[in-house]
């Protein structure tokens, strides 16, 4: 069999997953995927071996603490590959919010009065709030808005809105409203010919396939390690060059130690320990679906995001195509996934009802789903959508099945 057709088994991915058993949740279909993901049975058992055998102290002499420290270690270790990054350029810390602001508070040092920073109105309001908050020492804040008619964010207006003073340019990879991935990779580009610093929100497109960030040569990403299968825990990736430059956020003593210095607190013990288990649940679905032995951690993800969006188009674009045929329905962004030009996170509204009531409807059907603005409330603004009625969001990940999209479908007839 040829990789191209090689599809996911999405089975085998819902047996790894205790939820999709659990009495609770079991006769639901999970919609919020975008809040925050389901977390397979290697991550949970990853958590348990550690708060059992190994809460203590880590980096001490005695045993327990010597395993402790290693398999915090290794976690660093492993994420920095699977994101094809070194490992003194990761930073786990509680939040993205938490991680931006703290970055935020660094960078801070290289920006005069009059300096500009550009952020959009498409993104989350955690990669929007710590570069706005500049402004309080000088920084000149620039919006780069997307296009109202499609929804996108244009190259050829970020290229007019840089000038000999922009210094920083923070921007969604994909935003959580409109879905949409953003091509971080020429905007590093352009951005690098200018001197400007990039900072990429990554939380809305790990979920659907973990970044190469050499590849796309951004000087700062970040995402939420509990939207893709892991603990409440984000993950911050830098470049080393600048952040061994960066003034340190944490203890005195830590001074010139990069990247702890952006780390203030370090990180929480157990759940850096249980993202070995997510590496694990990763390792488990490439042996299940390849034959070959794959040693480089970068190229198996690889792999496996390629199987990961071709499932999601196959659940996903049935629910654009309805929701975007329906008159009453408005739809936010693209109306198809191609070649992962979006994520499968739907965001629409009626001209009928609220969308609290078409949430609640949804909810009486067993789709687990919510209206909000989502902390996107400056994206809702910008479309002319009531940021407290907010719109309805479907957001599906891959063990997402085909009887979820069917069964939304079927919900939706009869709104």
């Amino acid at each position: 069999m040829t990789l191209a057709n090689i599809k996911l088994d999405v089975e085998y991915v819902r047996s790894q997953f205790p939820a999709f058993k659990d009495p609770l949740s079991k006769d639901w279909s999970f919609f919020e995927n975008a809040g925050g993901s389901y977390v397979p049975i290697n991550v949970i058992n990853k958590l348990s071996e550690f708060m059992i055998s190994t809460k203590v102290q880590p980096y001490a002499e005695y045993t327990m603490s010597k395993v402790a420290g290693n398999n915090m270690d290794k976690a660093t270790r492993i994420f920095a590959d699977i994101i094809n990054a070194k490992e003194n350029e990761i930073i786990i810390g509680g939040s993205t919010s938490i991680n931006l602001y703290v970055l935020s508070n660094a960078l801070k040092k290289n920006l005069s009065p009059g300096d500009e920073i550009i952020v959009t109105n498409q993104d989350h309001e955690a990669n929007i709030s710590p570069w706005r908050r500049l402004s309080e020492i000088g920084a000149k804040i620039i919006e780069w808005q997307f296009n109202l008619d499609d929804h996108e964010l244009k190259i050829s207006d970020l290229e007019n809105l840089i000038s000999s003073k922009t210094k920083i340019i923070a921007v969604t990879h994909c935003s959580n409203i409109v879905g949409s991935v953003n091509n971080l990779k020429k905007i590093s580009e352009i951005a690098h010919k200018n001197n400007i610093i990039v900072i990429g929100d990554g939380v809305s497109y790990a979920p659907h396939g973990f970044p190469d960030v050499k590849d796309l040569d951004v000087d700062f990403y970040t995402f939420s390690l509990y939207k893709t299968y892991g603990p409440h825990l984000a993950l911050l990736y830098g470049k080393e060059e600048i952040l061994k430059e960066l003034p340190n956020q944490n203890h005195e003593f830590l001074q010139g130690k990069y990247p702890y210095t952006i780390n203030p607190g370090g990180p929480n013990h157990e759940e850096l320990v249980s993202l070995i288990g997510i590496n694990e649940y990763f390792d488990n679905l490439y042996n299940h679906h390849f034959q070959d032995k794959e040693n480089i951690t970068i190229n198996k993800i690889k792999k496996i995001n390629n199987l990961i969006s071709k499932h999601e188009e196959i659940i996903a674009n049935p629910i654009l195509d309805y929701i975007s045929k329906r008159e009453d329905f408005k739809l936010i962004g693209k109306d198809k996934i191609q070649n992962k030009n979006r994520a499968p996170t739907i965001a629409f509204i009626s001209n009928k009802i609220t969308s609290k009531k078409l949430s609640e409807i949804l909810v009486q059907n067993k789709i687990a789903t919510r209206n909000d603005n989502f902390y996107a409330w400056r994206c809702l603004e910008h479309l002319g959508i009531d940021t407290n009625d907010g719109v309805v969001r479907l957001s599906m990940t891959h063990y997402n099945n085909i009887n979820d999209t069917d069964r939304v479908i079927e919900a939706l007839k009869i709104v």
